[in-house]
């Protein structure tokens, strides 16, 4: 398959345009060393981290304030206004026609789609899948754009994006260099990525954001009950930016997540006694919850475990060469 050029059109204003408003450079810079590089982006951030940014007075921060409104609003809108936004939303096709029919036509952008299950229950490779999506005509269930991928646990691999490549008939070279792969070590890393990443996205096309996995360093850098406030704090503020990122540049968003022992549910005799870690931040955060879970041979389930628009179902998958494919009979 050959990738075809498409005009990209930004879904957003950058931060720069404020400097109609009378907002100088300098105060700009400072904004987005700060992540914040779009109009949208000051928008969707509070008073009070605008002022925590170095450089910035509370007198700066109102004139921001101000000059955004006044670019753009984010007051209310009737629902044909919002129907006619939520047009621009696309969704990527994840490789098996009975997965995306599951998902009402693949992964939706402007949102956060999470899946989690136990080891080798499909999660990664169906990241690793999207990269190739992401990057195919959306006429061909793409995203026509650039691959995000913050990798928390050391599973991605080169070989098998060429591998999932060569399956669609795309240029593995090609489809490599359009993924900013970054390796995160800690928290704080993770954190910093998101940052450097948001201000790429006002550069280039982006369709993909990936983070495999969501919860592995929270788990690593805070340890037991002591610190499980301060972790779900972390959580949601990180969760929170990635939501905004989603929003602000209309790209998919999809998280892995791990799982652990239910200790409830023999008693009540469930037949698969798991549940996601993260708790009710990640719950609420998370558009779509996908529950996935190991069939016979390289067979995968995929369940909609929660979601505002879906409604319950299962489909099967499987892993090959080429990525997440159609199970066979």
């Amino acid at each position: 398959m050959q990738v075809e050029e498409e005009e990209y059109v930004p879904c957003f204003s950058e931060v720069d345009k404020l400097q109609n408003y009378g907002i100088n450079a300098a105060d700009l810079t400072k904004l987005k060393s700060a992540g914040l590089c779009t109009v949208l982006g000051v928008l969707m951030t509070t008073k009070k981290d605008l002022i925590s940014i170095k450089g910035l007075s509370e007198a700066k921060v109102e004139k921001i304030l101000e000059a955004a409104q006044k670019h753009e609003s984010a007051s209310f809108m009737t629902g044909i206004e919002l129907q006619g936004k939520r047009q621009q939303v696309f969704r990527l096709t994840t490789g098996s026609s009975a997965l995306d029919n599951l998902l009402g036509g693949g992964i939706e952008s402007s949102a956060i789609t999470e899946a989690f299950g136990e080891f080798r229950s499909g999660k990664t490779q169906i990241a690793l899948t999207l990269c190739i999506t992401a990057q195919m005509p959306k006429t061909s269930g793409g995203g026509m754009g650039k691959v995000a991928y913050i990798d928390t646990e050391g599973t991605f691999r080169p070989e098998r994006i060429a591998q999932i490549a060569s399956r669609f008939n795309l240029n593995p070279e090609a489809v490599l260099e359009n993924i900013l792969y970054a390796r995160a070590y800690t928290v704080e890393h993770q954190f910093q990525l998101l940052t450097l990443i948001a201000a790429k996205m006002t550069e280039e096309p982006f369709a993909l954001l990936v983070v495999d996995s969501i919860m592995a360093l929270f788990r690593v850098d805070y340890s037991g009950r002591g610190e499980l406030s301060e972790r779900q704090q972390v959580l949601g503020k990180m969760l929170s930016r990635i939501m905004k990122i989603s929003e602000q540049y209309n790209i998919v968003v999809y998280i892995t997540n791990q799982v652990m022992a239910d200790p409830g549910g023999g008693v009540s005799f469930v037949p698969d006694p798991k549940k996601p870690i993260g708790g009710h931040v990640l719950a609420h955060a998370s558009t779509t919850r996908l529950y996935l879970r190991k069939g016979r041979g390289e067979q995968r389930i995929c369940k909609i475990f929660d979601s505002p628009c879906l409604p319950e179902g299962e489909a099967t998958f499987q892993i090959g060469p080429g990525g997440v494919e159609e199970a066979s009979e």
